[in-house]
């Protein structure tokens, strides 16, 4: 019978005797289920195929994986305000390993190489993660739990991401997917953020905005939009990263339909940044514009975008310009922090801390600090002061060791990524991209001094992601020049090289 079976192609399978008696089983056995069951066991059974059928495309593919951490790095957190009490920022994690696992099964009978994933930034994420283990064994944690949950978006995710970027991600056409779904879920996400401010918010987004959001994000009869993120301040953030980024990718590359996709990820990137009503997110493009015109090394350019740059801080801190829109309003706070009574709160806070961290160079313990220390150890000194920065949540929690440690990783990383932009990168279309993602991990270092947001979703994977293209980008290049010489586009997303 199967040796019948295998001699038919197509349609011809599904007329076979047995192929006809295997399907009237399964439909009897699934309408007894499902009657025994009722609705939610036949929506489960409904999801059950699609299920297998990106299981196997995983497992063919593993960078369907990073693609899919990719995606729900962005919509995670804002299912759980559709679907309550369900974890899905815990999805990052089992998509990662379950990636892990198709690249083990996809070479399974082959000898797995090494060699990708001997580099130092592979290295400086294991230092870095070592030291969150570390903190198990400080005496000043109360709570191990939040251990687990915060050190995830604090080291967990960059140990796991970057070698595995290394090891199957090392090709211009998964760079170029990297960057549109960046682009598509950035545009998507201001999207969202217009409808919350001129069509009103959801039912899931006002229950969520009654019971925890109406704190921080209705200022002065105001509503800071948040999107589908899970805050006004990560949305502002990232969207002045997808803006920046944007904007230097579409001066550089070449093609029409890029030039084109990336300028309206530039448009809805800024535009997004703006009506989320965080101050601080406007260093990102500030300091990301900063980090480009530096890595360029033309004297024009530095003075063109030295102008720019100018004329932009004499607007927000020396007028009164658009003044009437709540948006530029806020804005210009951040360039006039001696009229902001937040930011003076900030600085005393961090005086309190500073002195409660004198004797403690190991910190209050990872997750005693913000919303982990509220939920889970709300007794605690720490969960008591806001930190807002992310330098500053790592100083509160890791003490000034960490804080040091932490520093280096980030410097170490920045100068090696300039100096392969600036000395070793030939080709200028493609050095231009590469930094544009330096530009938007720059503009996100900064934005982390205000903000705590280096850390979370789905900053830290877009930021994790851009480093290993950055450090590889050599390689790419490379490839780069072969595709040139064969009069192939290098990015298209349908090369097989």
């Amino acid at each position: 019978m199967l040796s019948s079976l295998k001699d038919k192609k197509g349609s011809e399978k599904l007329q076979h005797p047995g192929v006809i008696l295997m399907l009237l089983i399964a439909a009897v056995a699934m309408g007894y289920i499902i009657a025994k069951g009722g609705l939610l066991v036949a929506l489960a059974l409904l999801g059950l195929f699609p299920a297998i059928v990106f299981l196997n495309r995983l497992l063919t593919n593993p960078r369907v994986g990073i693609y899919t951490i990719i995606v729900f790095g962005f919509i995670a957190i804002g299912l759980t305000r559709y679907i309550p009490n369900i974890p899905f920022g815990l999805t990052i994690d089992g998509f990662l390993v379950l990636t892990y696992i198709a690249v083990f099964f996809r070479y399974f009978n082959e000898k797995i190489s090494i060699e990708p994933i001997q580099r130092d930034l592979v290295y400086l994420s294991i230092l870095w993660f070592g030291y969150s283990v570390l903190q198990l064994f400080n005496p000043e944690a109360l709570s191990r739990t939040a251990w687990f949950y915060a050190m995830r978006g604090m080291s967990l995710y960059m140990l796991l991401l970057v070698p595995l970027g290394f090891m199957i991600f090392n090709r211009l056409r998964f760079m170029m997917t990297f960057l549109y779904l960046w682009g598509i879920f950035s545009i998507l996400a201001t999207l969202k953020g217009l409808q919350q401010l001129y069509l009103g918010l959801d039912y899931a987004e006002q229950h969520w905005m009654d019971t925890v959001g109406f704190v921080t994000h209705i200022l002065f009869g105001e509503l800071r939009v948040f999107s589908f993120f899970s805050d006004a301040g990560q949305f502002g953030a990232a969207q002045g990263a997808a803006g920046i980024v944007g904007f230097i990718i579409a001066t550089n590359i070449h093609g029409q339909r890029n030039k084109i996709f990336f300028s309206i990820m530039a448009l809805f990137g800024l535009w997004g940044m703006m009506i989320s009503g965080t101050r601080g997110a406007m260093i990102v493009p500030m300091v990301g514009g900063i980090t480009y015109i530096l890595l360029r090394k033309n004297f024009k350019v530095i003075i063109i975008g030295s102008v720019l740059l100018s004329l932009i801080y004499v607007f927000f801190a020396y007028t009164y310009i658009g003044q009437g829109n709540s948006q530029v309003r806020r804005m210009r706070t951040a360039f006039r922090p001696e009229e902001d009574e937040s930011y003076l709160v900030r600085l005393e806070n961090r005086r309190v801390l500073a002195t409660y961290l004198t004797n403690k160079p190991f910190g209050g313990g990872i997750g005693s600090a913000g919303d982990w220390g509220k939920r889970f150890s709300p007794q605690g000194f720490l969960a008591q002061i806001a930190t807002d920065s992310w330098y500053v949540q790592i100083w509160a929690e890791q003490g000034i060791i960490g804080l040091i440690l932490h520093l280096f990783v980030l410097s170490y990383i920045f100068l090696k990524g300039s100096y392969i932009i600036m000395f070793r990168l030939k080709e200028p279309e493609l050095r231009g991209i590469i930094a544009a993602l330096m530009a938007g991990f720059t503009g996100i270092m900064g934005a982390s001094y205000g903000n705590g947001v280096l850390g979370q979703i789905p900053t830290g994977v877009l930021i994790y992601t851009s480093w290993v293209i950055i450090f590889i980008s050599q390689q790419l290049e490379r490839e780069y020049v072969y595709l040139r010489s064969k009069g192939m586009n290098p990015f298209s997303l349908k090369n097989n090289t």
